[in-house]
């Protein structure tokens, strides 16, 4: 029987991010951010970010990085693809007529190819961390690593729909339109490539209300929250690396 392409990416993905526990060393914190639209995801990541170089000061410290619509140059320059193929990586899922037509005509590889691309730069991104990953499956992408902190932010409609017609210099009925889209481009992207619900809770460490919080204290909440929990990581990994048996003792 043939393998599915969503059978044979969910193999790829399992492989790819399960490394025996032995194996693994503790890695600097990474952040991931699902969001609805208008709900303040780029704002709030920046803020993230400052607020994270300022409390991460010293001789070794590394400057923290934010990768959403600017994720697609990074995974281009990784595999060394052309620039123009940036276009075909929009967080959406592409309508097989037109998918099947490029990759007849050898215009583009296909999206699954590019996904798979993609998550393989989002672990080498998480993986070296003080990192920002907005978007993409992220959450999903990084779940078997314990350093990656996951974040989904909800607003109510009307909240949202006011931030993007400021954000975009448009009318109500424009931003209401632009945020359904979006909606709809991301859940049809994460349910495809991922066979799952971006709103499902449990994909993430925490859920926050932008609406209520404000972006400025939304950005104060996950810092102390990602910051509790990396400590909280690193307390354990220490503890299991001590009570663990030598290798070369046999049993």
């Amino acid at each position: 029987m043939r393998t599915s392409p969503l059978e044979s990416f969910r193999h790829y993905l399992q492989a790819y991010t399960t490394v025996p526990a032995r194996q693994r060393e503790l890695q600097p914190l990474a952040i991931t951010i699902s969001r609805e639209a208008g709900a303040g995801a780029i704002t709030i990541a920046g803020l993230l970010a400052e607020r994270l170089r300022a409390l991460d000061q010293g001789d070794e410290s590394q400057p923290w990085a934010v990768f959403d619509a600017n994720l697609a140059g990074e995974v281009l320059k990784d595999h060394h693809l052309p620039d123009k193929l940036a276009r075909f990586m929009e967080e959406t899922a592409r309508p097989p007529v037109d998918t099947a037509v490029a990759e007849l005509l050898g215009l583009v590889p296909s999206p699954w190819t590019l996904v798979q691309l993609t998550t393989e730069t989002i672990l080498r991104l998480a993986g070296l961390g003080h990192v920002i990953l907005v978007g993409r499956g992220a959450n999903i992408i990084t779940s078997r690593m314990p350093q990656v902190f996951h974040v989904r932010l909800v607003a109510p409609w009307a909240t949202r729909v006011e931030h993007l017609a400021r954000q975009n210099h448009v009318s109500q009925a424009e931003a209401a339109r632009i945020a359904k889209s979006r909606d709809q481009a991301r859940r049809a992207y994460v349910r495809r490539y991922f066979n799952a619900e971006i709103d499902e809770s449990t994909l993430y460490d925490l859920t926050l209300n932008t609406g209520r919080f404000g972006f400025a204290h939304s950005a104060e909440v996950i810092v102390h929250a990602a910051l509790v929990h990396h400590r909280e990581i690193k307390r354990t990994s220490e503890a299991a690396i001590q009570n663990a048996p030598p290798d070369n003792v046999a049993p």
